[in-house]
């Protein structure tokens, strides 16, 4: 057996629970009975005529960071990332983070054309790149201290909210009314500081409050890394939970919460994490215990590594992600899934110089290039696990059938939740189907 196999064997060994419990739930939480009518052109009825049923977008978001958006080497590749982009996803999370969008106090970086900043690209160009595509930007993150301007280090708490409040005031007014959800934290537990602000014990509270008075209609999303959700004991005392329900039952308007899931381990680390990382039953458990605080769920930045090119390795992970994304499908209050580097060869540079760009794209001997966690090559050619997505998405969880109307021209069906066109002979319509 290929040594790399056993990080699969939990979802062998629980394939009845895959089966039962998440087929299951897949087929009453994610698709529901429709009915729609069929008419002609003068509003009659029409009766026992087969009518051509095809979904054309999902509800449930499944996204990507966009964060190569036109960043690529030359015009060939950029066209390549877009069209494997648009083609999969409905969903993409913009990076909103602060140093980059304010390197300097008083410098913007949101509209097209701003001084370039790696992996970083104009707010502007995104939103017209998603609203072109008819994808739902998603903010990423709004108050993430580890990604403060270092013009904010030696500022007072009291300077520091204002500089926030300020940014908060700038980001609404531009795209409140553009991007549905608005990440406020992130990695709160992650122990490393910009500014004095990160020390107050009221840091989350506060934010959140600020974002309902510049976000009323927004979703405010809170989110955290990897283990602090996936890899705690699943108790209402892990960190993460008591620290969510402590700022929501002093006043913070927290409508979903956020899981990272960043398999950034060794091959040995992921065998021994696979125990309840990969792990279906393990996996319920913890969004069992969240649904508990009754918001949404939602898996924001998902890496799988594949660790090489090799056949094999890419194969599994194709089969990790496969699994993973059913197990999330399935659960009643997930609402979102979204992976984090779409390509290979362009990850997070901590320091990016020109120099450090140059010397760390395509070279996957480096930083998180290490673990092959894109769904493209370097080249841009799709990945097993690109194909995966794709087939679970567009195939699988896809309603496209033919139906027969009653005599009242009524045609009845049962399918996935979104967006859909129903046509018999020259009569076409569109219509949602919502849960």
């Amino acid at each position: 057996m290929y040594e790399r196999e056993e990080v699969l064997k939990y979802f062998k060994s629980e394939r009845d629970f895959l089966d039962t419990t998440v087929e299951k739930n897949i087929e009453k939480y994610r698709k529901g009975d429709a009915c729609v009518k069929i008419t002609d052109e003068n509003g009659n009825a029409l009766a026992n005529t087969i009518v051509k049923i095809k979904q054309i977008s999902h509800d449930f978001k499944f996204g990507a960071n966009i964060f190569m958006l036109d960043e690529l080497e030359t015009k060939e590749k950029n066209d390549a990332y877009k069209s494997a982009f648009k083609s999969v996803f409905n969903m993409a999370t913009l990076p909103f983070y602060w140093a980059s969008l304010e390197p300097e106090k008083g410098k913007l970086r949101y509209e097209i054309g701003s001084t370039p900043y790696y992996r970083r690209p104009p707010i502007d160009l995104c939103i017209e790149f998603c609203e072109k595509n008819g994808i739902e930007p998603r903010e990423h993150a709004l108050a993430y201290e580890h990604q403060f301007p270092r013009w904010l280090s030696d500022l007072s708490v009291e300077e520091i909210k204002d500089a926030l409040e300020n940014r908060y005031k700038e980001i609404a007014k531009r795209y409140a009314h553009k991007i549905p959800t608005i990440e406020v934290t992130n990695e709160m537990l992650w122990n490393h500081r910009v500014t004095k602000f990160y020390d107050e014990n009221d840091y989350v509270e506060w934010c959140f409050k600020l974002a309902e008075k510049y976000f009323p209609n927004n979703q405010l999303a809170i989110n955290e890394y990897t283990d602090a959700f996936w890899g705690a004991n699943c108790r209402s005392t892990d960190s993460y939970y008591a620290y969510t329900e402590s700022s929501m039952l002093k006043g913070a308007r927290i409508d979903a919460i956020g899981a990272q899931f960043h398999m950034f381990e060794s091959r040995e680390s992921e065998i021994a994490k696979s125990s309840y990382l990969y792990n279906p039953k393990s996996l319920y458990d913890h969004m069992n215990l969240y649904s508990n605080l009754s918001k949404h769920l939602q898996v924001t930045e998902i890496t799988i590594p594949a660790y090489s090119n090799d056949e094999k390795d890419e194969e599994i992970q194709a089969e990790i992600i496969k699994n993973l994304y059913r197990v999330w499908f399935s659960h009643p209050s997930m609402e979102q899934i979204i992976y984090w580097n779409l390509v290979d060869g362009y990850a997070y540079v901590e320091n990016p110089t020109p120099e450090a760009i140059r010397w760390s794209q395509g070279n996957m001997s480096v930083g998180e290039n290490v673990y092959y966690g894109g769904l493209l090559r370097f080249d841009l050619s799709p990945k097993p696990a690109y194909y995966a997505i794709k087939d679970l998405i567009t195939k699988e969880w896809h309603t496209e059938l033919e139906v027969e109307t009653d005599e009242n021209g009524y045609a009845r069906f049962r399918g996935f939740y979104g967006d859909y066109e129903a046509s018999a002979g020259d009569t076409t319509l569109k219509f949602s189907h919502r849960k």
